[in-house]
């Protein structure tokens, strides 16, 4: 998710059924940037992850980082086919009614960032029938 040009970048990763989602602010979209922030985030469930997907961007680049740091596979969604990450994109959706499109992300604190996961983790966990942190467990 991009901010305002060129004042950084926000990267989400959703786990499809339960529905919980993580978010981290970063400098920029670059492929060094969103691999350190996906690791990072994804570093205290390694041993529930076992696949990532992923769109075709450019900050992908080192996904084999990634996935050797977690132990997991990678894969791709096809180009132009949003609908296959349908459920990231409706969290990101979720995510702009705190981040409005065009924001200049330098002044987003990270309080705000973890306020919206939350509150996007508390609106799927009320649409769900289990926590979706206790399903990961």
């Amino acid at each position: 998710m991009l901010g305002k040009h060129g004042t950084g970048s926000i990267v989400t990763i959703l786990e499809r059924k339960p529905r919980f989602y993580l978010i981290k602010k970063v400098a920029s979209k670059s492929a060094e940037d969103v691999t350190k922030a996906t690791i990072e985030l994804l570093m205290p469930y390694k041993q529930y992850v076992h696949t990532i997907t992923a769109d075709n961007g450019r900050e992908f680049a080192h996904h084999e980082v990634i996935a050797k740091a977690l132990d997991t596979a990678f894969y791709f969604a096809h180009p132009y086919r949003s609908w296959e990450r349908g459920a990231n994109e409706n969290a990101n959706g979720l995510l702009r009614q705190y981040v409005k499109k065009g924001t200049d992300l330098r002044m987003v604190s990270d309080e705000i960032i973890l306020f919206a996961q939350n509150r996007n983790n508390y609106q799927f966990l009320c649409r769900n029938v289990s926590n979706g942190v206790n399903y990961l467990w």
